[in-house]
């Protein structure tokens, strides 16, 4: 492969090396692997919130020609319940049900799957889906959040009483309470944050097989954080060691998250592998992915803030019910506890705070982990607070936010959260430059001239990156003069190829084209940690960092035998070692792939490095955002004129690919923001946001150009100094719009709106604080 080039003058903005085989056909997803005689599966899936199965009949189904099995509950025995890996510091026990890869006697959520068949072709499994007689007793649901913990809401599970999963504290709520108690200024916010369905490009693919010699399963997944997923299957589900479990993925799709988890299907098709003695393959179509898929987000919070009579903050006060659906997922719990408390508070010095989660049951689709995880949701709580004081009190709300940063560090939060770095202030007073803020008066009357509303928003962020702790790498010399690195984390489209080719060329000193990434396989990655939590760079990249150091470590007295001197006179660079001119005048060299082959032809094993990064600690991505919008006040249509980011990253490997994963963020959070929203009927709990026709994605032309400046404040918490930014833009970008929305409403008189601000909400806002002011006027 040629050397990737410079897409921009920054030398280290090179182009993906992967987009090459992206972009001409050449990419390895799964269904690029079809298997000589391989089998096909479907689900048959509840049609159900909450229902009683009376009974099943299979007959019809299996009378069909080339339907090989049908599965239900019965026939699974052996197979243990899908575990949460989570550890969360719950106040009691977090209640997790048993969900078994088939429902046994109550379905919870429509998609919850009541059987599995397996058949010769894809066709013909959902046919005898069709086929398959179940008979329900249908029962109460509750799918309305709210309601769920309430004394008259439907149970779900009896081992967790009010559907009451967890409840979690986190803070000093005797310090809160005295800190309100002299506040001059309280300030609360009742928030939704919306149900979201994360709909990656690709849908979900598991492919089974099983081998009798070895009595080794291989499970094949469009997914993410495969040693994970292996250690759930083996651990929880078949009670076996892990070497008899494999777990691999090729190129993947797109995932954000929701393809970090162990679902039922990667157990099914592993069962019916085993029963069968053939190669089974499952596909989701989009409206599984949808029913049978994790959903995100989904809380409500009540967010206190107390004042003192100039804007500083004293304390922060949060209650919030959070959605687990009808079932905990592997890391459900996490994404309203331990993800969020670590970025509670934002960017501000809050001398105090509390936090109160209750987890419920709902009958709805499990909930877990989505780009950012709890940080959105935990960043979108304190910028709409400050909106809501700025006005409150009336100050600007630059300088609100201005007069509350955290200027020193290291900071230790109330949460007892250490940041390191930051230029806060700063990227603030950038942002405001490069959104032309005092041009906002000319551009407001240019709106209005047009019947428009224009609203100005100012949105901060900070993220919290580390996702699971430590990592794993290895470098291995091959025979063809390349070098293979293998890394624990995973990419799905960040552009690892590139980026972790470029820290290891520049540690060897040898071309970016040298090395080749293997991720994502238990059997070539003995161990890793993952995708998730922006953790690549961080923990991934110092790994790789210290295999590289390893390599040369291992190398270097190899050189000075064969150089015939000692080990501390040789100096290496460019990938090779050097010796001082000896009397001869003459000096002495070899390169790295000389000495591999001297190591494989005397041991008969090639040259092999390691790093193990041990490491627990966070780095804080942050940033300063602002969005334009532009409202007709008639119909509610609302256009996104314009975005503009000040953002710090770290140390940036690679420029593009860092903007790149800024821009997917922001679309994704503009999407939150403005269009997305997973519905659920209350009465029938039918999912009504199914399919692409009825859930708003957002397209190119809801999306404005991004402006985006990254500021470099290198961290100490690891040799790269990076900080991480495959979440960042998702964090940042709901509460940015958000108050843009507010601020262009706000002389209509509407002070509140929840997320997703779609031209029918906003319409109604409009309409209902027009008649508040005229029944006002009335009455006067």
């Amino acid at each position: 492969m040629s050397a990737p080039l410079p897409a921009t003058s920054d030398p280290r903005s090179l182009r993906r090396r992967e987009d090459q085989r992206f972009l001409t056909g050449q990419g390895d997803y799964l269904d690029d692997r079809p298997q000589q005689g391989e089998l096909f599966a479907a689900v048959l899936r509840s049609p159900h919130a909450h229902a009683r199965i009376l009974s099943i009949d299979t007959t019809a189904a299996m009378a069909l020609p080339g339907v090989r099995a049908v599965y239900t509950a019965a026939d699974l025995g052996g197979l243990g319940p899908l575990p949460s890996s989570i550890v969360v510091a719950t106040v009691e026990p977090l209640i997790v049900p048993p969900r078994l890869p088939l429902a046994r006697d109550i379905v919870r959520h429509v998609g919850d799957p009541v059987a599995f068949v397996v058949a010769d072709s894809m066709v013909l499994a959902r046919e005898a889906c069709e086929q398959i007689a179940v008979d329900y007793d249908v029962l109460p649901s509750v799918t309305d959040l709210a309601s769920a913990p309430g004394p008259q809401a439907p149970q779900l599970w009896p081992e967790a009483p009010g559907n009451l999963a967890f409840r979690f504290r986190r803070g000093d709520p005797a310090a809160v309470a005295k800190a309100f108690a002299k506040a001059a200024h309280v300030v609360t916010c009742d928030l939704v944050n919306n149900r979201i369905v994360a709909a990656a490009l690709e849908p979900r693919i598991a492919v089974g097989r099983f081998d009798l010699q070895s009595g080794i399963y291989h499970l094949e997944i469009s997914g993410a954080s495969v040693h994970a997923i292996r250690r759930e299957l083996a651990e929880g589900v078949f009670g076996l060691p892990l070497d008899r479990i494999q777990v691999s993925c090729p190129d993947v799709g797109g995932g954000f998250g929701m393809k970090n988890v162990t679902y039922p299907e990667h157990a099914l098709v592993l069962w019916a592998a085993r029963r069968l003695g053939a190669t089974v393959r499952w596909s989701a179509e989009r409206i599984e992915e949808f029913t049978g898929g994790i959903h995100s987000r989904d809380n409500l919070s009540t967010a206190k803030l107390a004042l003192d009579k100039r804007g500083r903050f004293l304390a922060l006060a949060v209650e919030t019910i959070a959605n687990l659906g009808a079932y905990v997922s592997s890391l459900g719990p996490g994404s309203s506890t331990n993800a969020p408390s670590a970025a509670m508070g934002g960017l501000y010095d809050i001398p105090a705070m509390s936090m109160d989660v209750r987890g419920v049951f709902t009958n709805t689709a499990p909930i877990d982990a989505y780009r950012g995880a709890g940080k959105p949701e935990a960043n979108y709580l304190i910028e709409r607070l400050i909106e809501a004081a700025a006005h409150r009190l009336r100050i600007d709300p630059a300088t609100l936010r201005q007069r509350n940063f955290i200027r020193t560090f290291p900071y230790r939060s109330a949460f007892g959260t250490t940041i390191d770095c930051g230029t806060f202030p700063e990227n603030l007073d950038k942002v405001l430059r490069a959104a032309d803020r005092a041009g906002l008066p000319a551009r407001r009357r240019a709106a209005k001239k047009r019947g428009k509303l224009r609203g100005f928003g100012i949105g901060c962020f900070l993220e919290t990156s580390r996702g699971q702790p430590n990592e794993e790498a290895w470098l291995r010399m091959r025979n063809d003069g390349t070098i293979d690195m293998a890394v624990g984390t995973q990419s799905n489209g960040q552009g690892h190829e590139t980026s972790f080719a470029q820290v290891a060329a520049a540690r060897l000193g040898l071309p970016v084209e040298t090395f080749n990434l293997v991720q994502g396989d238990t059997v070539r990655v003995p161990r890793g940690g993952g995708h998730g939590g922006a953790r690549s760079l961080h923990l991934g990249g110092t790994a790789l960092v210290m295999a590289a150091d390893d390599l040369i470590a291992k190398a270097r007295p190899v050189a000075a035998q064969l150089l015939q001197v000692r080990p501390d006179d040789l100096t290496f660079g460019e990938g090779r070692f050097q010796a001082a001119a000896g009397s001869d005048g003459l000096g002495r060299e070899i390169d790295l792939f000389a000495i591999a082959r001297h190591v494989r032809d005397s041991t008969g094993s090639g040259l092999e490095s390691h790093g193990d990064n041990v490491c627990d600690i966070i780095t804080f991505p942050n940033g300063a955002q602002v969005a334009e919008v532009e409202i007709d006040p008639e119909t509610g249509a609302i256009s996104l004129e314009r975005y503009v980011a000040v953002d710090d990253y770290g140390t940036l490997v690679n420029p593009l690919l860092t903007e790149s994963q800024v821009h997917g963020g922001l679309a994704q959070g503009i999407g939150q923001a403005l269009l997305e929203e997973a519905i659920y009927d209350p009465d029938s709990g039918q999912l009504l946001s199914a399919t692409f026709m009825d859930y708003a994605m957002p397209r190119a032309d809801d999306i404005p150009f991004f402006d985006l400046e990254m500021v470099e404040v290198p961290t100490r918490a690891n040799p790269l100094g990076v900080k991480g930014s495959g979440q960042a833009g998702c964090i940042g970008a709901p509460q940015t719009v958000m108050n843009a929305v507010l601020d262009a409403l706000r002389p209509l008189g509407v002070t509140h709106l929840d997320m997703p601000a779609t031209p029918a909400r906003i319409w109604r806002a409009i309409r209902d604080a027009r008649a508040a002011r005229d029944l006002a006027s009335e009455k006067s």
